[in-house]
């Protein structure tokens, strides 16, 4: 049931993502933006733990 359910939510997910980039490919777009700069601010964020972490974790 497990599997089926997973490939239900994968088929709707794509589904999805088709209707708006063909209703509104400019909206698509733009979220595609907001996705790519969601994953830059967590790897930059990332990056700055790692390095507070290399100066010994002081302020």
């Amino acid at each position: 049931m497990a599997v089926n359910s997973k490939k239900i939510a994968v088929y709707v997910v794509v589904v999805f993502v088709l209707y708006v980039i063909i209703t509104d490919p400019a909206k698509a777009a733009d979220y595609v933006q907001i996705g790519f700069e969601g994953i830059s601010n967590a790897a930059q964020a990332v990056g700055d733990f790692m390095t507070w972490i290399a100066h010994g974790a002081k302020d």
